[in-house]
């Protein structure tokens, strides 16, 4: 193979200045793919700064999208122009929903050639990103590129967090820039920056006359709780007055897997699944309810605690109320979460512990559907599953630590009833975007965030084959990524949702046919096995979390629709 080497560029150009600024905010990983602007930026240009290439650019979305939120710090993605970029708004689009700080980039024709829909690959990109981003710019001028990954982190870390998009013209990105210029250092919001309503201690202090006559008071937390560093406060209050604590799909873990007040992760599809009246039994006698960090886009509604008896709402959250057609709360607290938490600890002081209201049927429930002994013809259950990824991972982990990653699908539900979450944002999905084949990247920007944890992916053959790709990009890198790939050979959330609808399937619309997803793993560089019950499954987990590289699970599965119980997903 023919390669042409030659030494560094002498001359900074504006690719090296992008670099440098980044690594300044903090920014150690670019994941990507790249085009043709390879003439005018080799992503060695700045040392400390690693460029890991991914085989689809939606992959280095979701990847810098999960290594954002675990780290705290945004992340960044590059993408060449015109397709490339499109490629990549998908990721941009998920870290919008999920709430992730990430940069992206994406080169575009030379500034001279910019006719968006007439010039070769050439799109509008700032206009295609705009609507999805908290911040969308194109270079105008090499020198002003330190300025713009300025503004983008500022934006990016401004609750409600999100993506960044910069446009960079590939004569612009190899244009040379005055290296006169002194630049100040770079500032990085050492926690997300949001808005704090004066006065906010008066309704914090309604807060508190409520907590004192509330008989079962519950905490429904939202990631942004996890964001403002509130977990110790939250867990402490909740020990302190025993108050149950309900999360959404992408907050558990604010309590430990097993902790007492640990009411579980919500999700519309519970009632459906364990055929039991979940929703009534977690909120069904609460009389107060407050919010911590809540955000719609989590996908815990309003109507999903509306249950029981009459019931007084508080939202505590660092943005103004963006939904007030759906959630309009008794108290609205506009602040920053741990600062709200600090204060509802210290004026509640004298406030007498409660008595949690009893959930112990739902437990019950829960239980016998992992405990299920039987061997099922037609392949294992997702809750057997779930409960063989739960007993693997506590042999595994230690105390506080490990990830369980979904991909998107019916099996997702499952982990949010299921999974265990033993630290925050231990358990990880694309809650708000529900990004199909998000399983593998987010797995990938975990296992970097948390090198010395295990790391397990459960996805169905779906997602999973639709990003399948990247299997050669965890084993290039030598991920210890245990993923677990649950196989009817259907779009089964799909398929419920003609049930729902029309009380039958049809097949052209969500079956496929059979792929050797062993024999996929094999052929990217990554050992596989196939596992048809709990025991050779808890096996092939075991053996997969002792290698130390990737290892996949090809698990044969099917679901026992029932079309009741799933109101709760009405609008």
């Amino acid at each position: 193979m023919s390669r042409v080497s030659t030494g560094p560029s002498t001359v900074p150009t504006t690719a090296h200045a992008l670099l440098r600024r980044l690594h300044d905010h903090g920014v150690r990983t670019v994941f990507g793919v790249v085009g043709r602007e390879a003439a005018s930026i080799l992503f060695d240009e700045a040392e400390g700064i690693d460029f890991v290439l991914t085989r689809h650019e939606f992959t280095a979305g979701v990847a810098a999208d999960v290594l954002a939120r675990i780290t705290g710090r945004p992340q960044a993605c590059w993408a060449t122009l015109g397709p490339g970029m499109t490629n990549l708004s998908t990721g941009v689009a998920t870290s919008i929903l999920d709430r992730s700080p990430v940069i992206a980039l994406a080169a575009q024709s030379e500034s001279h050639d910019i006719f968006p829909n007439d010039t070769h690959q050439c799109l509008d990109s700032v206009a295609v990103m705009d609507p999805m981003t908290k911040y969308s710019v194109e270079l105008q001028r090499p020198d002003d590129i330190t300025d713009l990954v300025d503004s983008a982190m500022t934006a990016a870390m401004t609750e409600p967090v999100g993506p960044s998009f910069i446009s960079l013209p590939v004569d612009l990105l190899g244009g040379a820039i005055d290296t006169s210029v002194v630049h100040p250092p770079a500032r990085t919001p050492a926690k997300p920056i949001g808005a704090v309503e004066a006065g906010w201690e008066q309704a914090a202090d309604q807060t508190v006359d409520l907590l004192k006559s509330a008989q079962h008071p519950v905490l429904v937390v939202g990631a942004a709780a996890i964001r403002s560093g509130a977990v110790p406060t939250i867990r402490a209050l909740a020990e302190r007055l025993q108050i149950p604590v309900i999360t959404t799909y992408i907050a558990k873990g604010v309590l430990p897997h097993g902790h007492e007040l640990n009411y579980g992760a919500v999700t519309g599809y519970m009632d459906g699944i364990l055929s039991f009246p979940a929703l009534e039994t977690l909120f069904g006698p609460a009389d107060v309810i407050l919010t911590i960090g809540y955000d719609y886009a989590e996908d815990l509604r309003p109507s999903m605690w509306n249950r029981g008896g009459e019931k007084t709402t508080v939202r505590v959250s660092p943005t103004a109320n963006p939904i007030p057609r759906v959630y309009r709360p008794d108290v609205d607290i506009v602040t920053d979460v741990q600062m709200f938490m600090e204060y509802l600890d210290s004026r509640t002081a004298d406030v007498a512990a409660k008595t949690p209201h009893d959930i112990t049927p739902l437990r019950e429930r829960i239980g016998e559907f992992l405990a299920d002994p039987a061997q099922y013809d037609d392949g294992m259950r997702v809750h057997q599953v779930m409960d063989c990824m739960n007993t693997v991972m506590e042999e595994t982990a230690e105390s506080g630590e490990g990830t369980i990653v979904s991909d998107i699908g019916f099996f997702r539900h499952y982990g949010v009833l299921f999974a265990r979450a033993d630290q925050p944002f231990g358990f990880l999905t694309s809650a708000g975007c529900s990004s199909f084949g998000y399983g593998l990247p987010a797995a990938m920007g975990a296992q970097l965030a948390r090198p010395g944890q295990p790391t397990f992916l459960i996805a169905g053959d779906g997602g999973f084959h639709s990003n399948s790709a990247d299997l050669e990009t965890i084993a290039r890198l030598n991920l210890p990524i245990v993923t677990v790939v649950v196989n009817n050979d259907t779009n089964g959330l799909i398929e419920l949702y003609q049930n729902l609808g029309h009380h039958r399937s049809f097949d052209p619309a969500v079956k496929f046919t059979g792929v050797d997803f062993v024999a996929l793993a094999r052929a990217n560089g990554v050992e596989a096995i196939k596992a048809g019950t709990r025991e050779e499954l808890l096996a092939a987990l075991r053996k997969g979390a002792g290698l130390g590289r990737p290892f996949v699970v090809e698990v044969p599965v099917n679901y026992d629709f029932q079309a009741g119980g799933f109101g709760a997903l009405s609008i």
